[in-house]
């Protein structure tokens, strides 16, 4: 075989070996392709699916104590105000009073009616402070006729009210706010007070939270 038949031969070869190779390459590329979409597909098909529920879906709702409903409504009843005077000043005053409501609006009345409506204000704050204290009496007549415990107490007994007199309509308005806590005394949680003209011994063991007008208050 001469020389130029073998090199014939040879690139005859050559040329038979690159068309199978780029057949297997082309092959895989394909292959792969195919892979791809198929996973593609079967990716689309296991997709999750949102579930609808054709039932109604209803939210449970917690049931309001008699406590609760009756806190609601006075609280969409409640005056606003931007100062204690003008929220005194606010509060209906014209129904009647409990025995309870007339003992806390008698203290205010008698020991406070010539004090600033925060001086007022506070003396009722001590009568709901001892109501709701261990410490004493648990309700506000009990409190206000609580023996050698308020000085305009007399044999048991309450002095009468001049109840057509802006005193009295006032301490029952100062009575309500305090009893509902519509505003923040400045006695805090006192559970005493006097006269800032006397010096009871008492009051050295107590701590002093505030001082309005004419009287301080101790807890």
């Amino acid at each position: 075989m001469s020389r130029k038949t073998n090199i014939a031969t040879l690139s005859a070869i050559a040329a038979t070996l690159t068309v199978t190779l780029a057949s297997a390459g082309s092959s895989g590329a394909f292959a792969q392709q195919g892979e791809v979409r198929e996973i593609r597909n079967q990716t689309l098909t296991e997709e999750t699916v949102p579930v609808f529920v054709s039932e109604e879906v209803v939210q449970p709702i917690t049931e309001q104590t008699a406590d609760e409903i009756e806190a609601d409504a006075k609280a969409n009843d409640l005056p606003q105000a931007s100062s204690l005077k003008e929220l005194v000043s606010s509060v209906p005053t014209s129904a009647p009073l409990s025995s309870e409501m007339e003992c806390l609006a008698g203290a205010i009345y008698f020991e406070s009616r010539g004090e600033p409506v925060a001086g007022q204000l506070a003396v009722a704050q001590v009568v709901v402070n001892r109501a709701e204290s261990n410490l004493f009496p648990e309700s506000y007549c009990g409190v206000v006729y609580q023996r050698s415990q308020f000085s305009f107490v007399k044999g048991g007994t309450m002095p009468r009210i001049k109840r057509g007199s802006s005193a009295w309509k006032q301490a029952k308005a100062v009575a309500r706010i305090a009893h509902e806590g519509l505003w923040d005394s400045q006695a805090a949680d006192s559970l005493y007070f006097h006269a800032k003209y006397v010096r009871p011994s008492w009051s050295r063991k107590k701590v002093a939270r505030a001082t309005i007008n004419t009287h301080i208050f101790y807890r």
